[in-house]
């Protein structure tokens, strides 16, 4: 059996607040495999972007291990972390945040020249993906000519650029229309299923939810089956 992309353990997440201490994920639990698509559900203010910001490495659990590949990620150093968002995790959310002065061609290729690859290298992985996602007529444009649907696909394409084991997504459909939602999401879908990528993906929706490999419901802050 292969090994988790990614696995949570035991996480405890802590907030003071005035009237005292909010607990919001409790020895929490969950194992990512290569390739699958989880939809994290779960009611408003449950904990489900805090979950997502401690496996994206952003936040850090007050207890519990965040395992990347076996690497305990957790009690790494700021800069081991960022290491490690680089090349193991990509992210998606429910806004696009396309940098507005750039075409969708740079946009893609932006953090794979973060990540030290050279131009020319970068450029014709970010030509290849924005073709899997049908915007190859589209590289040149930038952000505002690029309709809601089509912005969200280049945020999708940019956040595997780095060929990432784990994608998190949070709300990635929630600003679109119910068939725009369809079309993007269908194409997250395809590029988990063609890169054995896994994927994480928060969501309110739950006809995408169903489409999933599997859904885990984040309640009390622990995860259980629908």
């Amino acid at each position: 059996m292969s090994e988790p992309a990614l696995e949570l353990k035991g996480l405890h997440r802590r907030f003071r607040q005035a009237g005292g201490e909010l607990h919001v994920l409790r020895g929490l639990d969950l194992r990512l495999m290569p390739g699958e698509c989880v939809a994290l559900v779960g009611p408003s203010g449950a904990g489900k972007s805090t979950l997502l910001h401690c496996a994206g490495l952003l936040e850090r659990p007050d207890a519990g291990q965040v395992l990347l590949g076996g690497r305990d990620c957790a009690a790494m150093d700021e800069g081991a972390r960022t290491e490690a968002r680089l090349a193991d995790l990509g992210f998606v959310y429910q806004f696009h945040h396309l940098l507005p002065e750039f075409t969708a061609l740079e946009n893609v290729t932006m953090p794979q020249l973060i990540a030290g690859k050279p131009r020319d290298q970068a450029a014709a992985r970010a030509r290849e993906l924005l073709g899997r996602v049908g915007l190859s007529a589209r590289a040149a444009h930038r952000p505002a000519r690029l309709s809601g649907g089509e912005q969200q696909r280049v945020a999708i394409v940019r956040a595997v650029a780095n060929a990432p084991k784990v994608l998190l997504a949070d709300e990635p459909t929630g600003n679109l229309d119910p068939r725009t939602a369809e079309g993007v999401f269908a194409e997250l879908l395809t590029l988990v299923r063609t890169t054995g990528l896994a994927a994480l993906v928060a969501t309110h929706n739950p006809e995408l939810a169903a489409r999933m490999d599997r859904t885990v419901v984040l309640r009390d802050g622990v995860l259980a089956a629908p």
